[in-house]
């Protein structure tokens, strides 16, 4: 993927930049020297590395204002940056940019159970949000399988699902209210510790806005009761397209699971062989998990089997115990990981009608014979937001352009049949120039209006979402 040509008027300004920045901020918390700001060239998508100008990692809302304003005195791009987990390269500097990470940014500011919410800073990941509750039967619902390690400033600005959300959403039904800094260093409170902010829903524009439009410092999050209880059921299938209608045909029962898990053959393979979970020997499986007292878990499993049994599946296991069900997840939890021990591979996360699963499944199956490389499937099947790992080898030549465009087709696909190309992951450099594939000129053209609103000088986050031609132009133009 082509990257914008450095300014050579910039990169000879370093110096002057590092000594404002210095002058605003502690000093261990400028980074410049190449040795030093190596670690922050890539995110999650590691096939694509570029090194930044420098690296500032501020502690406070106000040390984030003031970076930021140095930068836009200077006409420095800037790029935020959370855990760095992204898988679509929303994270990637450019070399005349400045990564500002909000990893020191980690205080729960206020817990408030009367009103169901927790305010904490971004850089505080995903599941320690929920470990600063649980305690008092409380959790955040969003659980995107990176939650360990990412953080919510990238939750907020990929707007991240998880396991979970077909229940209770993602992160944009979770996102109560930001403290946001804008290029210029001015900042500005969005929404609050309510249902529902009166005016226009800035908030809604603001979630998924991969951070094109501001920096998010400070989040207001909604947290729910934890639940009477849970229970999973694993379902194994001769074929992926049976268990992909399978899906369709609980969804359609009108029954609403708190997730619906898939995998394919090669992600189970690679799981058993991984951490021996206990997965069935089929060519896809599905975990169905419900939640609520006994007697509605065990209505809603009544009926959720029968439709199972009705597409004669290979194995059928419902969880009699914690430790069961803490085994049925254990495979799903670990399936990253275990693909990445036994190959490189690219994730995609397209997202499609639950009705299209089947079809899109077995396009899929096609495609990766038509371009000779495998793809493995493990997706939140309950809401259609796919996440095809295609399986190639970094260091052979070629492989990593024929595994772009095989990726490329998958999300066409996608959007083909009324879907999006883009669930949870955002669009970053991944997909930028497939941005035209869903949306005509006209509507990209309304896009980056509301950027101009925000950021007119085209400062923040930049080459990511729009057409690398157009996002440049527009820059140009601002200068």
């Amino acid at each position: 993927m082509e990257m914008p040509v450095p300014n050579p008027t910039i990169l000879s300004r370093k110096a002057k930049l590092i000594e404002k920045l210095e002058s605003v901020l502690p000093k261990d918390a400028v980074i410049h020297d190449p040795s030093e700001t190596r670690a922050y060239e890539c995110d999650g998508l590691t096939a694509y590395k570029c090194p930044p100008l420098a690296v500032v990692l501020p502690a406070s809302t106000k040390e984030v204002s003031d970076a930021l304003r140095i930068c836009h005195e200077m006409g420095v791009p800037v790029v935020p940056r959370g855990a760095g987990t992204s898988l679509a390269g929303g994270a990637l500097p450019t070399e005349d940019s400045v990564i500002l990470g909000v990893a020191k940014l980690t205080d729960v500011l206020e817990t408030d159970y009367d009103n169901r919410f927790i305010r904490v800073q971004t850089g505080r990941t995903n599941l320690s949000v929920t470990g600063a509750v649980e305690e008092d039967g409380f959790f955040y619902a969003p659980d995107p399988s990176s939650q360990l390690a990412c953080a919510i400033a990238g939750n907020i600005a990929m707007n991240s699902g998880g396991a979970h959300c077909l229940k209770y959403g993602v992160t944009t039904n979770n996102l109560l209210g930001v403290t946001m800094v804008l290029m210029d260093g001015t900042v500005t409170e969005i929404g609050g510790a309510f249902l529902d902010a009166e005016g226009l829903d800035i908030l809604g524009l603001i979630c998924g806005s991969e951070g094109q439009l501001g920096v998010v410092t400070e989040a207001t999050l909604r947290i729910l009761h934890k639940p009477e209880g849970a229970r999973p059921v694993l379902m194994g299938f001769d074929s992926s397209e049976v268990a992909g209608q399978c899906v369709s045909d609980i969804i359609k029962a009108g029954v609403l699971p708190v997730a619906i898990e898939f995998m394919d053959r090669p992600c189970i393979r690679a799981t058993e062989n991984f951490c021996g979970a206990g997965y069935p020997d089929c060519e896809a499986l599905l975990i169905v998990e419900v939640e609520g007292s006994d007697a509605e878990i065990d209505e809603q499993l009544e009926t959720i089997i029968e439709i199972a049994e009705s597409h004669n599946p290979v194995a059928l296991r419902q969880s009699s115990s914690d430790d069961e069900s803490k085994r049925i997840w254990l495979g799903r939890k670990s399936a990253f990981g275990a693909m990445g021990k036994i190959n490189d591979y690219m994730c995609l996360d397209g997202t499609i009608p639950v009705s299209q699963l089947p079809y899109v499944l077995k396009r899929t199956g096609e495609l990766s014979k038509e371009y000779g490389l495998d793809v493995a499937n493990v997706f939140h099947a309950g809401d259609g937001n796919m996440h095809p790992l295609i399986l190639f080898n970094a260091n052979e030549p070629g492989e990593l352009e024929t595994c772009e465009a095989l990726g490329a087709e998958i999300l066409k696909l996608c959007v083909e049949v009324g879907g999006c190309l883009t669930g949870e992951h955002g669009v970053g450099i991944e997909k930028r120039d497939l941005m035209l594939h869903q949306y005509d000129p006209a509507d990209l053209e309304i896009q980056m209006a509301v950027k101009d609103v925000f950021d007119p000088g085209w400062l923040l986050n930049p080459a990511k979402v729009f057409p690398l031609q157009s996002s440049d132009a527009r820059r140009i133009a601002a200068e």
